[in-house]
């Protein structure tokens, strides 16, 4: 199928005189007829049998969101943090290091930056634009993965993903990919040779604001076992588990050892599932995806134009514009369309964003990005307001930088709202 018939089709099938949409099962336990049965899913887990591991409901959507992006299996969890959290306890645990993207997320930053360094993780920071040799070079021999986002949140530099992939599986460590801006419909990092996705299905996938969510997608196409010989790591992708049995990943189940494993140790452990009504509506969300995805995309390439026409704004930032820093990278990578979000930096600095800001009628200064309704945030007051001044430049943040998130609404009323919050500066 097509990804369009996918967003309405894959991951449940109705039975005959079954419920027409993916029904919500709202329960946290499943009966059993004997002790043995549930037994032996202690010994290997292959049905549900708690609704923190997994629910009928929230299967049928973690089905959908593999077929979309060509994975093997995924796995969703109660947001895009614990997400991408997970995706990186999954591989690395005190003494380890692992490599990521300067200009990704504030939040995340902040995650990788400062909580993981406590718990003994360490995040060595690359630029995005860095050279093969320069990635290789910051490769420790404890580093076990890379993590960077297809289009960053909101400096929306664009991920480079020959380069990074290259440098990832020539040193023996899988890469790790935030494709939230981008979504299945505008690129699919596994294409690229990405081996793990992870989405906040907060934004344009749910794309209604209405619950809060995020998922983790394995492409099954890592060799642990290559890497486990080559270098020594990933022995617990490959030994067994005492904390399971003596459950083995890759011996158990193949390909979908890195999947299993998250949700076995993980999500066993940290319990970040979310309910199935939040399944339900984030499934409603998908439904109609690759119908707004364009949309998003017209109405902000329409906006970036017009922002560049204003002597008030110093920089536009939209990689779908051409003579953008990233308009190549993106034409290769992203040749559909590259999301609905603009940065811009207004002349004057904070002051001068925060009037524009404030004079808006139509956008909704919110802590939010890729909704429906166009939104507005100012990164270095709000989502990296923890960083320093070094951080924040690494990550391309300055004074007067305004995420501006195009909704749906007809572009010229957007449009006008601007020139009203122009006016006021």
């Amino acid at each position: 199928m097509k990804i369009e018939t996918k967003c309405l089709h894959s991951g449940y099938k109705p039975e005959n005189g079954g419920p027409g949409t993916i029904p919500i099962v709202q329960s946290t336990t499943y009966r059993f007829d004997s002790c043995d049965h549930v037994a032996a899913l202690f010994d290997k887990p292959t049905e549900y049998m708690y609704s923190r591991f997994a629910n009928p409901t929230c299967d049928a959507v973690e089905k959908k969101i593999a077929d979309l992006e060509g994975g093997i299996g995924c796995m969703l969890t109660s947001s895009g943090q614990a997400a991408s959290l997970l995706s990186i306890l999954n591989l690395c645990s005190a003494g380890d290091s692992f490599i990521a993207s300067s200009s990704i997320y504030g939040g995340t930053i902040n995650l990788f930056g400062f909580t993981l360094k406590k718990l003994g993780i360490e995040c060595i920071w690359v630029d995005v634009d860095a050279s093969y040799e320069e990635i290789c070079k910051a490769i420790k021999p404890n580093t076990k993965c890379i993590f960077g986002e297809t289009l960053a949140n909101p400096a929306l530099t664009v991920f480079d993903f020959d380069v990074w992939v290259k440098a990832a599986h020539d040193n023996n460590i899988p890469i790790i990919v935030d494709n939230t801006f981008a979504t299945p419909i505008l690129c699919r990092p596994f294409e690229w040779g990405v081996d793990i996705v992870v989405h906040s299905t907060t934004k344009y996938m749910d794309g209604h604001a209405v619950q809060g969510g995020g998922c983790i997608v394995d492409s099954g196409n890592f060799d642990w076992e290559k890497a486990y010989k080559a270098t020594g790591k990933f022995a617990d992708m490959i030994e067994p588990d005492e904390s399971y049995h003596g459950l083995r990943y890759v011996g158990d189940f193949g390909k979908a050892a890195y999947i299993v494993k998250a949700r076995t140790q993980l999500m066993r452990d940290f319990g970040c599932y979310p309910a199935a009504q939040s399944a339900f509506y984030l499934n409603m969300g998908l439904e109609t995806l690759p119908v707004r995805m364009p949309r998003y995309c017209e109405n902000a390439r329409k906006v970036a134009e017009f922002f560049k026409t204003s002597d008030k704004i110093a920089k536009v930032t939209y990689p779908g514009l051409p003579g953008d820093k990233y308009y190549e990278r993106a034409q290769k990578y992203l040749p559909d369309g590259t999301c609905g979000v603009i940065s811009i930096s207004i002349k004057g600095g904070r002051a001068a964003a925060v009037r524009f800001m404030d004079a808006l009628k139509l956008a909704i200064d919110e802590v939010h990005v890729a909704d429906i309704r166009t939104c507005v945030l100012h990164p270095a007051s709000a989502t990296h307001r923890q960083l320093t001044d070094e951080q924040l430049v690494a990550a391309g943040i300055d004074g007067g930088m305004v995420r501006f998130s195009c909704g749906l609404e007809n572009v010229e009323d957007i449009i006008e709202d601007i020139k009203r919050g122009l006016a006021a500066i």
